[in-house]
């Protein structure tokens, strides 16, 4: 029987092969082509990006109006100008869909145009390189202006705060104290690890029992693109994994789900959607400012060990960015902020002391 990992790449293939059935049919060599370099989720969202853009220029586009996405075909990518991504992407600021249910209006911020525009780029780069095009009109087309967020995080009051209303479980209502009872341990080992590792809400739910060395203090997990790493953690995730474990190892699990770490109240393996619920449930407790999800415990974590060690290159490592400049990006306020701290500490001169 495949692992958990295998068992996700199966079924994100199989969603893969879905999505490309509703795609002009010379796009599968580009899927094919692009295999090596990007994971399944990634042509998952090319697929999607692409079928909104091809669906624009069949309703949108006079040149290819009276066509099925289907039957749009190699030769017509030589049709399509810059002018076309262009509207392309005012198009995408509001737009509406119909089906079964009604009218869906789809609206996109900076980052959602972003993307889409690099799933048509990365499209007509292939083919241009395939010389299956002789231009390629997507580099003529700047991506949007994308404008800093303010990371979202936890104050080391905030993350206390955190832990006892996971512990205590006091300011729940009566349906939820109900489970908080069966929960508890499981959750404070969930909360502590995603605060004391910085892991992916993904490489949460696939760790295995087995994957945990308390001999290390060490966590294996599978990163994005299916490397593996070791998380390390302090004394206290070893005292709340292990005093989940105590529970855990009592409880009886499908032959399916026997090695998963952590367990829904079915007694199956947790799922992502579970553990973001969960994290909202509690931090709903202590801040009504924050929109508080896993994602914002991973910051947590990073803005704590980077305000510690001012290494930009661990920070990176631990949180298994691939690329330095990610982790730059997300942190570049608060180098900003040492930068303005920076002028503090020089003195040019001293200044005399005006009681004397």
């Amino acid at each position: 029987m495949p692992d958990y990992h295998e068992q996700i790449k199966n079924k994100t293939t199989l969603r893969l092969r879905e999505r490309l059935r509703g795609l002009p049919l010379f796009l599968n060599d580009f899927f094919r082509g692009v295999s090596d370099v990007t994971s399944v989720l990634t042509r998952i969202g090319y697929a999607y990006d692409l079928r909104i853009f091809f669906q624009f220029l069949t309703e949108e586009c006079p040149e290819f109006n009276g066509k099925s996405i289907n039957d749009i075909d190699i030769g017509d990518l030589s049709a399509i100008t810059a002018d076309h991504i262009e509207e392309f992407m005012e198009y995408l600021n509001y737009y509406v869909r119909n089906d079964k249910t009604g009218t869906l209006i789809f609206k996109n911020d900076e980052n959602g145009k972003s993307r889409k525009l690099s799933a048509v780029r990365t499209m007509f780069s292939y083919f241009f390189k395939k010389r299956v095009i002789k231009s390629n009109p997507a580099v003529l087309v700047d991506f949007p202006k994308r404008h800093a967020k303010n990371i979202i995080r936890l104050e080391i009051n905030e993350i206390a705060k955190l832990l006892d209303e996971v512990e205590s479980g006091e300011h729940l209502t009566d349906r939820q104290k109900k489970y908080h009872r069966y929960t508890k341990s499981r959750d404070m080992a969930i909360i502590s690890l995603l605060l004391g590792t910085g892991m992916r809400v993904s490489e949460c739910v696939g760790i295995d029992i087995g994957h945990i060395d308390f001999n290390l203090n060490g966590v294996k997990v599978t990163r994005k693109g299916g490397s593996e790493s070791i998380l390390y953690f302090g004394s206290e995730i070893e005292e709340a994994l292990k005093g989940y474990l105590l529970r855990r190892n009592d409880i009886h699990v499908c032959s399916v789900d026997k090695d998963a770490l952590f367990l829904s109240l079915q007694n199956k393996r947790i799922s992502v959607r579970a553990i973001e619920k969960l994290v909202k449930k509690y931090a709903r407790l202590i801040t009504t400012l924050k929109k508080i999800s896993p994602h914002k415990l991973r910051s947590t974590y990073g803005t704590q060990l980077y305000r510690e060690t001012g290494d930009i290159y661990l920070v990176a490592d631990v949180l298994g960015h691939a690329d330095v400049n990610t982790t730059r990006k997300h942190y570049a306020e608060m180098d900003e902020n040492r930068r303005k701290d920076a002028a503090k500490y020089v003195k040019l001169r001293e200044r005399p002391d005006i009681n004397t």
